[in-house]
This record gives C-alpha cells, structure tokens and sequence, in this order.
C-alpha cells in the first residue's frame, strides 16, 4: 500500500483552514471539517504549486492577528 499523499497519479485538492494553513489532500477522501477547497482536482505537484505560491506567511492567521501584523 502506498501512501496517498505522495501518489504523482493520484488526484489532489489544495485545502485551507481558518487559520489560513494549506494542506494537500487527496481528492478521493472526504475533505475534513474545517478545511476548504481552494484548488484542485488537479495533479500533486500542480496542488502543491499553489500552497507554495499562497502559503506564504507560515504563522496562524490568529497569530498573525495577535502580532498586529
């Protein structure tokens, strides 16, 4: 069995929380509470083009917030 998050045929969302954390996810397992679509269904290394051009500020939003930034 191989892992499902590194599987380069597989299909792949890009998700984002509240917090404005991305993660990769695999397109055929149901999405988590809490986390959106923000891209994809699209290939793995395309999903993770888009959390490395968006998730450019690593800190949680609420902490972002909280340093007044």
């Amino acid at each position: 069995m191989t892992n499902p998050f590194e599987d380069a045929d597989r299909e792949y969302f890009a998700l984002v929380n509240d917090e404005r954390q991305y993660s990769l996810w695999p397109a055929d397992i149901d999405v988590p509470s809490g986390w959106s679509v923000v891209h994809g269904g699209a290939g793995r290394d395309a999903c993770l083009a888009y959390i490395e051009e968006y998730w450019t500020d690593m800190r949680p939003a609420g902490l972002a917030r909280a340093m007044g930034d």
